[in-house]
């Protein structure tokens, strides 16, 4: 009844919309015609007022011509203003945009009620092509023209009489001209009223048209609307017992059990599903209680569950489907796992019955089966996988005894395999699936029960030890090392030899976290793979060379959280030329030096992290963001006048940056977006790094200094070999290496090679620069060798560098100085020495 109900109430729209419609239809005509009747009269009344106005207007201006008394005059100008503000309230709605606001006061001063005001508007419009308006505003602008000739007549009139200046001829002219201004302006406020009349009797004839139409309209609608009903009302029958049938077949041909009970809780119904799930049929069943033909237990509590019938049928809706799987157990005792979902069913407004849906979950339970263990496992080698095994790993952690750790031990292994990439890329994958099945059924076969073997990924496989002291742990990994080593691979005819190397950790209580002991002992893998491969590593906390390798991977994190927090910055060192001729640019040359922020803030020096990011990769990101952040600054800077200029500003450049075509495009698309002049620029590459990559160096250089760029050659002469690629290395400075510098002055050998650098880089018409220059002495002593540029604390400290820093401008060439006679140098430019007076020069 209620589903009944709600249907009826559904369709309901759907049956008189267009009753709707048209009423709708008739009720929008009625409220137009109103309001074109309303706006209508408003305009012919409005026409009244005008006229008065007007006539009003005419007989004072003819006294006064009569009189000469101001008060005639003034009695005029009241008069006139009524049609005036009609006139006013017309040329604000001709506007190309209708000032509605003017048209309104206009309206209200032509004597309008200011309720007829937005009728006024609306007709004017909305029906200002209509033809009768039409005609009716031509009329409206005559009289207009001819008020406008009237107030300027008035106007002039006005001006003689009250000079003293009117003869009595320009009386009889002047009174003349008002009785035909008014001859013109009568005919035109009857011709403006009975056309406004006309118009009005037009559209309501039309209007009339409309509303029969429309009541036409819904007289037909309301035949159309009741001969299909009584259609569908047939149809509905037919379609009824047409339902009735599909559902009885639907019902005997979907998978899931359906049952329906009576009243009572009698079984009435049961599918062909139901027949196969509980054994019985139909006819078997019928009018018996559910009870004697199955039993539905909860998996958890072991409870019976049918007892929900019950509830149904007494009106309790709340527990009509089961939140996880029950049993059903048959008579012969065989259980099924089942999903269960009951419902009532109604019959007018009261419950007449249950319907029971019974899904078997055999299938679904396998499947869950197969994504869980999927999940968990290698589908190649059938191992645990990298999640599966970390999972394991950190519940090991979890269950350490801290208080008996000497009872407690497990141990972790990393494996890598060293020659696998040798199958794989000469026989295919093929082979090197075959491969690491077979490697992984030895190992397993070494192994205990107890012990986790998983593929990490590739040829990457980890074990977990599980209470096992580490002596024991190294006999394990020697004996899996051996194993593989052992191992004589055959594709295709072909032999193979595979090694592995093994990292491995001891976990006691030390060891506390998931993320140390993976990094231990991938750590000390890396080191086994270092060390020659084929080998066991033991990872100890003191050995300084796995501590090392540990802080470079530690870092890698924390290079990327400095790039994404911001913490890098720049700092700007001055290079100082040592000679009058020594630099022709203008403003001052600095090197560009990067430093990092830690976490509590303090400066870290690039020593601490840049070998990580050279191992790791990071370089090519560092160098993005110093050449971007430099460019940012150096725009400001340009931009900023109060600055200090800057002639020359070199940029370290990592290795396999210079080896980058895509960095190339970065740098041109950083110039065009700063406008920063190329010349400016001076990028630095270590001399290691231009001959380990010579023709990529070239290329990059090259590149660069056709858009105007300069290059420096930095830590030069580190490898005296290096003189046979300078020739073919287009940069323009030296800078020599400051190992040679620093120690120049005690070591005739230092002072030899930096004679000999600067020598040569001068034959091949390139400018040297010293690094570590620390002391007034080693000035001294660079000036007199002959060297181009001086760097180091003797000149400046570096300084952050930002938009607005001041760079040291004090530094005194040494050059200046007479020959013979020592430089004199500012106290300024030689800030004391710490202990360690590394420049930090690497970005």
């Amino acid at each position: 009844m209620t589903q009944h109900r709600n249907r009826n109430t559904t369709q309901l729209p759907g049956l008189v919309w267009p009753f709707i419609a048209v009423a709708l239809l008739l009720a929008a005509l009625g409220g137009v015609s109103l309001e074109i009747q309303s706006a209508v009269r408003a305009y012919v009344s409005g026409e009244s007022l005008w006229s008065k106005g007007q006539k009003d207007a005419i007989y004072y201006l003819t006294l006064y011509a009569d009189s000469h008394d101001e008060r005639h005059f003034h009695q005029y100008q009241t008069a006139i203003a009524i049609p005036l503000g009609d006139h006013a309230a017309r040329m604000a709605l001709e506007q190309p945009v209708p000032d509605l606001a003017l048209a309104r006061a206009g309206f209200l001063q032509g004597g309008n009620h200011p309720q007829d005001i937005a009728g006024l508007i609306w007709l004017y419009q909305n029906f200002r092509q209509f033809s009768y308006l039409q005609q009716a505003i031509a009329h409206w602008e005559f009289g207009d023209r001819n008020l406008q000739a009237l107030t300027g007549l008035a106007e002039q009139m006005h001006f003689q009489i009250s000079g003293g200046l009117a003869s009595p001829r320009d009386i009889v002219e002047w009174k003349a001209e008002i009785y035909a201004i008014n001859d013109r302006l009568t005919p035109m406020e009857k011709a403006f009223s009975d056309t406004l009349g006309q118009g009005s009797r037009v559209i309501q004839r039309l209007l009339l048209a409309a509303n029969l139409a429309s009541a036409a309209l819904l007289i037909l609608l309301a035949l159309f609307r009741t001969r299909k009903l009584l259609g569908q009302r047939q149809s509905f029958e037919s379609a009824l017992q047409a339902e009735k049938e599909r559902a009885q077949v639907t019902l005997a041909s979907i998978g899931d059990a359906v049952i329906t009970t009576d009243a009572d809780g009698l079984t009435a119904y049961m599918n062909p599903a139901a027949e196969q799930l509980t054994a019985w049929t139909v006819a078997q069943a019928q009018g018996l209680p559910l009870g004697s033909l199955f039993r539905i237990v909860d998996e958890d509590s072991q409870q019976e569950a049918l007892a929900l019938i019950e509830q149904i049928l007494a009106g309790d809706h709340r527990h009509g489907s089961s939140s996880h799987s029950q049993l059903m157990v048959r008579l012969d005792g065989s259980a099924v796992s089942v999903a269960l979902v009951a419902a009532p069913i109604h019959s007018d407004g009261q419950i007449s019955g249950v319907v029971l849906v019974l899904h078997d979950m055999t299938r679904e339970r396998q499947y869950i089966a197969s994504l869980s263990w999927q999940a968990s496992h290698d589908a190649l080698t059938g191992l645990a996988n990298r999640r599966e095994f970390e999972y394991r790993l950190e519940q090991a952690l979890a269950n350490l005894d801290r208080q008996h750790e000497g009872h407690q031990q497990h141990a972790l292994m990393f494996l890598d395999l060293d020659q696998f990439k040798v199958v794989n890329d000469t026989c295919g994958h093929a082979a090197g699936d075959e491969l690491l099945r077979q490697i992984c059924l030895l190992l397993q076969q070494r192994l205990r029960d107890s012990d986790t073997l998983a593929r990490l990924g590739g040829d990457e496989f980890g074990i977990l030890l599980e209470q096992c002291p580490v002596d024991a742990a190294l006999q394990i990994a020697e004996s899996l090392r051996q194993t593989v080593q052992d191992l004589h691979f055959v594709w295709g005819g072909r032999p193979f030899n595979v090694s592995v190397s093994i990292g491995l950790v001891h976990i006691t209580g030390a060891l506390t976290t998931l993320a140390e002991a993976l990094r231990a002992a991938d750590v000390a893998c890396y080191m086994a793979k270092e060390k020659g491969r084929n080998r066991v590593q033991l990872y100890h906390p003191d050995d300084s060379e796995l501590s090392l390798r540990f802080g470079e991977m530690a870092w890698v994190q924390r290079i990327h959280l400095a790039l994404e927090e911001q913490r890098l910055c720049l700092y700007a060192q001055e290079i100082a030329p040592l000679g009058r001729d020594s630099d022709s640019d203008s403003g001052s040359h600095v090197e560009l030096l990067l430093r990092l922020h830690d976490e509590v803030g303090r400066l870290v020096p690039p020593i601490s992290f840049i070998p990580a990011a050279e191992r790791y990769g990071l370089m090519p990101l560092i160098d993005r963001w110093v050449v971007q952040n430099a460019f940012t600054i150096l725009a400001a800077r340009l931009r900023c006048h109060k600055a200090t200029s800057i002639g020359t500003c070199a940029i370290n450049l990592s290795g396999t940056t210079i080896g980058d075509q895509a960095f190339l495009d970065f740098l041109r698309e950083q110039f065009r977006l700063h406008a920063i002049p190329p010349r400016m620029i001076c990028f630095e590459i270590t001399e290691t790094s231009a001959i380990a990559n010579l023709a990529s160096a070239i290329h990059f250089i090259t590149e660069l200094q056709t858009l105007g760029c300069r290059f420096s050659l930095d830590d030069f002469g580190a490898g005296m070999s290096s003189f046979t690629y300078l020739k073919h290395l287009p940069v323009d400075y030296l800078k020599i290496d400051g190992g040679f510098v620093k120690d120049m002055l005690d070591d005739p050998i230092d002072r030899a090679m930096v004679e000999v650098i600067n020598h040569i880089g001068h034959v091949m018409g390139k400018r040297t620069i010293a690094e570590f220059v620390e002391t007034p002495a080693m000035l001294q002593a660079l000036a007199d060798i002959g060297v181009d540029y001086a760097q180091g604390y003797a000149v400046a400290k570096p300084q952050p560098f930002n938009c607005d820093c001041e760079l040291q401008h004090d530094f005194r060439r040494v050059c200046a100085a007479p020959a013979g006679v020592a430089p004199a140098i500012t106290q300024s430019a030689v800030p004391p020495q710490p202990a360690n007076s590394s420049q930090g020069a690497t970005p």
